[in-house]
């Protein structure tokens, strides 16, 4: 009986699709208990190819984002939970396990909402992925942890899948930070416990370089205005608001310029490019009137 579907989306992954499939497949969870559904999004790439050499669900759909390729892997599946990775990522053996027995029923408890695990970085030989890993940039334990708007990172969490399709799933509106509002939303509509299980590894591929790391911040700084202008009511942004998230940015471009060539010269200077990003992304698209029109 299937316990847990595992759904991976896809666009134009050929190049490291096979090593997340075969993680999958070898998890050491009886085979009959979780199935795997990749979404493939559309790709003009191999990644049909490469898909059609594992034993694995496929689907199929035009270009439509992220979002729209999660949602159509769970509605799909069967079984009570969804796990969610990506492409780019290579779960630990014992990643399933882990997450499934975290959401066991507890005596007298609340069913669980679902639950997340590490994410570490592989192959990080790039000053770009290294600093990602030096920051905890996809630290779920610290995301989860957020006072107001907790969440965990899509690339290693997991979720009931009724109530995840119940509360709507991902809004396919957001270019990023749909993970966050999805998990806020579905703690508001249903509540629950969701656990970080330590044990429960997942590693990922971060960005090769500094340019490509840079698109990545655009998107998310792009993501997070779309989140405030969805939550305005809750989340008042200004024109003083934005001048003094700038003043920030100018005082980590200073400090960018201090020598060093250790770690922390890495860490001071990639964090002004994270900021840089993301203060780019987000001023082109909080304030541009048919975005605001959008919300």
């Amino acid at each position: 009986m299937t316990r847990v579907a595992v759904v991976i989306p896809v666009y134009n992954g050929a190049a490291t699709l096979a090593d997340c499939l075969r993680a999958v497949l070898m998890q050491n969870l009886p085979r009959a208990e979780y199935e795997t559904i990749v979404v493939d999004d559309g790709s003009t790439d191999a990644t049909v190819s490469v898909v059609e050499g594992f034993p694995v669900r496929l689907l199929k759909q035009p270009h439509a984002g992220v979002s729209a390729a999660r949602n159509a892997g769970a509605q799909a599946a069967t079984g009570e939970w969804v796990a969610f990775t990506d492409a780019d990522c290579v779960p630990s053996r014992g990643w399933l396990r882990a997450l499934l027995a975290a959401v066991q029923p507890q005596d007298g408890a609340r069913p669980a909402l679902g639950a997340a695990g590490r994410v570490l970085g592989y192959e990080s030989h790039s000053a770009a992925a290294r600093f990602v890993d030096l920051s905890g940039g996809l630290d779920a334990e610290r995301h989860l942890a957020h006072p107001r708007f907790p969440f965990a990172p899509s690339g290693n969490a997991m979720y009931h899948r009724q109530t995840f399709i119940d509360g709507g799933g991902f809004d396919r509106r957001y270019t990023s930070y749909e993970t966050c509002e999805m998990h806020n939303r579905l703690l508001r509509l249903h509540g629950g416990a969701f656990y970080f299980v330590p044990t429960a590894v997942v590693l990922h591929r971060h960005r090769d370089g500094w340019g490509a790391y840079w698109r990545q911040q655009v998107g998310y700084g792009s993501g997070y205005a779309q989140f405030l202008l969805h939550h305005k009511d809750q989340l008042p942004w200004s024109v003083w608001r934005e001048i003094g998230a700038w003043g920030g940015v100018v005082g980590l471009g200073v400090r960018a310029c201090w020598p060093g060539r250790d770690d922390r010269a890495l860490v001071r200077r990639g964090t002004f490019v994270k900021q840089l990003a993301q203060r780019t992304g987000f001023v082109t698209t909080y304030w541009r009137r048919e975005e605001r029109a959008r919300w």
